[in-house]
């Protein structure tokens, strides 16, 4: 653990006698990358969006990647976040030290398992000094869609929209009787036509998946932060190997509809993908969401998350709807803003600046923090 007399430095909190340690684990230090493994490690759950390589993918090199951790004799806490320098941005006020605080893409938010009240309070007790001593302005959590497993957010909860999670510990008759119609229609045509769907743990048609991939956030004019660079992909291949799969719908040897299974203990998660536009009409995409539901059930798997859209109602969220017709769950946001003063600051500082390069702006509604709208 990473000890220093430096303010914007991680170290551990004082714990009162008697109560356990809350620790703050530095991913980028081996000897905290493993104290944070083997207590993820010794979570039954084992969420993929938990381990200290999935949250490295989506820090910046000027970011510190911190696991808040405690363990007990039965359970523990983890709370994976990016912490951000706010002297980092271009709209930056001179020598800004302060940060900010925020999850990896997904489903993250402080994760427990058997622990007891006492234990709660004095893990947000100690988090909240941390977050004081690091100079954190706000903090930011995309909160898992599991309520069972996490910690209470000691801040607000906001509503992200629906999310969709299918169970697949049943029978096939019973996961096939509960798709709409048109979901049934799509898979026997993709049947008719041909259609297979091939599971690549290692990755091997990686170029094929970029392929569509990128093709399909064209198509939907996605913002630049779905765009990953190819080193992101390889990066997932080499770190977390096991945690994972992709998955392809093939048509004579070709890829026409790829995507990434996230896989944790109980759950698997339909992650980044994407479908050519000329193979719609033979209903791949369909093939592959009904054959990944029938392998994650053999892996024993309880449900996969589909997730919810880019806008509310839209037609991503009405296609993964059509695999369930009773599986929306609340996606929940947490937020928490540590020092108000600071986060005003930050908003006309950033108004200042985008005053300068010709732009009247102003934040975005709802958008949290402010200032990074």
């Amino acid at each position: 653990m990473v000890s220093a007399s430096a303010s914007l430095e991680c170290r551990p909190a004082a714990d009162a006698p008697g109560t356990s340690t809350v620790e703050f684990l530095d991913a980028a230090q081996a000897a905290d990358r493993k104290t944070w493994l083997d207590l993820w490690t010794s979570w039954p759950q084992r969420e993929v969006m938990a381990h200290p390589e999935y949250v490295r993918l989506f820090a910046r090199p000027q970011d510190r990647v911190i696991g808040a951790a405690l363990r007990t004799a039965t359970g523990g806490i983890l709370y994976p976040v990016i912490v951000r320098p706010i002297a980092a941005e271009p709209w930056a006020p001179p020598g800004a030290r302060s940060c900010d605080l925020t999850t990896a893409y997904g489903y993250g938010g402080p994760f427990a398992w058997a622990v007891t009240p006492e234990d709660a309070r004095n893990f947000w007790q100690r988090f909240d000094a941390w977050a004081a001593s690091q100079g954190i302005a706000t903090s930011f959590a995309r909160l898992s869609l599991f309520s069972g497993q996490l910690l209470p957010f000691n801040g607000d909860t906001v509503s992200g929209g629906p999310n969709v999670v299918r169970r697949v510990d049943t029978t096939d008759e019973a996961l096939w009787d509960d798709y709409r119609c048109d979901a049934r229609r799509n898979i026997d045509i993709a049947h008719e036509h041909g259609v297979s769907v091939e599971f690549d743990a290692a990755g091997r048609r990686l170029d094929e998946f970029l392929d569509i991939y990128t093709s399909t956030m064209d198509r939907r004019g996605a913002t630049k932060g779905y765009y990953f660079p190819r080193a992101f992909f390889e990066a997932f291949i080499e770190k977390l190997a096991g945690h994972f799969t992709f998955v392809h719908a093939v048509v004579r040897d070709r890829v026409v509809s790829s995507e990434i299974l996230l896989l944790a203990a109980e759950h698997a998660y339909s992650y980044l993908g994407g479908t050519r536009a000329e193979a719609f009409s033979v209903g791949p995409n369909y093939l592959l969401k009904h054959e990944s539901f029938r392998w994650c059930r053999a892996q024993g798997k309880k449900a996969v998350v589909l997730g919810g859209g880019y806008q509310p109602n839209d037609g991503i969220l009405k296609f993964k709807q059509r695999f369930g017709r009773a599986s929306e769950v609340p996606f929940l946001l947490g937020r928490k803003t540590y020092d108000a003063e600071e986060a005003r600051r930050l908003v006309e500082c950033r108004r200042g600046w985008e005053r300068q390069q010709g732009r009247d702006w102003a934040p975005a509604p709802e958008f949290f923090p402010e200032y990074r709208a």
